[in-house]
């Protein structure tokens, strides 16, 4: 399954606190259906997920995986565009509530499948460690925010410091050139393909590099050009006619965009910085050019400063997370050994079907 697919976070643990977008990746306006998964950690969302997506390849739909974030190794949703069916998880803290239930969205509820009575005999248990959980992902929570925070001085330092009219110009004529006009109807999806994991800050290169032929790579460790090329390119995209995928930092979702995807020209415009690098054979935009030199070396020692405390707080954070994997491995016991899998097993098969016809 690894290289087959598209992947894609649907939320981030930022430096704004956890963001989700789970909820704008269907369009009930436009025939999309929903299956959001209730149940609890170890009841086999993942799994289920997992099983219709080599379904689905095994059909021959291309399927678009989005793993979790605080486990990439498990799955939070999977897109199939081309039935325009999305499959989440829709338990906390991505809380997905149907918008049109029964109408374009439908409830798949494993708990069904667990024994009630024997996780309320592991009620202590199950609290203490649910609790526990908790309290590092609120630490994890603090490291990020404050690794949040020293980008964004960093970003607004930049900004003071931009020669803008001439990015500005500069993003224009690039937006210009490469975006033909067309008569579709505009589309954007927002999503991340960056993320603080427990197993690092992890970036799914492979999205772009493995099914983009025309990448432009922007370099500016600041961020401040790339995002004044990027707003270009996004509006210029939307105003002829393109569906886009807006992929934002993962730290500062609110403030900075970092890359734009456009699959119906294969065009790809994506920054590079210091927690993604890209391939040196790609079309490359030096951000340095629309810079103030003289004003950023007088500044250096404070974005150096900052820059080097952010790794540290970014590496406290990851630590963290791996902890509160560790305690969330033990937590999912519990709902396996309390899970009817075989019950599950043959609902799976069925349900997948269903969702496939």
């Amino acid at each position: 399954m690894e290289n087959k697919f598209l992947k894609y976070y649907l939320a981030a643990n930022s430096g704004e606190g956890f963001v989700s977008h789970f909820a704008d990746n269907y369009d009930f306006t436009d025939g999309w259906h929903a299956y959001i998964i209730k149940g609890g950690p170890g009841t086999g969302k993942s799994s289920f997920m997992k099983y219709v997506a080599i379904k689905a390849v095994d059909m021959g739909y291309s399927v678009e995986l989005c793993p979790c974030s605080s486990d990439p190794d498990s799955l939070d949703g999977i897109i199939l565009k081309d039935k325009k069916i999305i499959v989440l998880d829709g338990t906390a803290p991505h809380v997905v509530e149907p918008k049109m239930a029964g109408v374009c969205e439908e409830i798949i509820n494993l708990g069904e499948f667990w024994d009630s009575k024997k996780l309320r005999k592991r009620a202590d248990e199950i609290i203490s460690v649910t609790t526990q959980n908790k309290k590092l992902h609120k630490t994890a929570a603090a490291y990020i925010s404050a690794a949040g925070e020293l980008i964004y001085d960093n970003f607004k330092l930049s900004n003071n410091f931009i020669c803008y009219k001439k990015c500005e110009n500069f993003a224009l004529k690039l937006a210009t050139q490469l975006l033909p006009k067309t008569k579709h109807t505009p589309k954007e999806w927002v999503r991340f393909i960056g993320g603080v994991t427990p197993k690092g800050v992890i970036a799914f290169k492979g999205t772009v590099e493995d099914f983009y032929k025309n990448i432009v790579v922007i370099g500016d460790k600041y961020g401040a050009a790339a995002n004044i090329i990027m707003k270009k390119i996004r509006e210029t995209a939307l105003v002829r006619g393109y569906e886009i995928i807006t992929l934002k930092n993962p730290l500062l979702p609110s403030k900075i965009t970092d890359h734009i995807l456009i699959p119906e020209l294969s065009l790809a415009f994506v920054r590079e910085y210091e927690y993604i690098k890209w391939n040196e054979k790609y079309r490359r935009i030096h951000a340095r050019r629309f810079y103030d030199i003289n004003v950023l070396r007088e500044h250096r020692p404070r974005l150096t400063f900052n820059r080097r405390l952010t790794r540290e707080l970014l590496l406290g954070a990851i630590e963290t997370l791996s902890k509160a994997k560790a305690v969330h491995d033990k937590l999912e016991k519990y709902y396996i050994n309390a899970m009817n899998f075989n019950s599950l097993t043959l609902f799976a098969e069925k349900k997948a079907e269903e969702i496939l016809l």
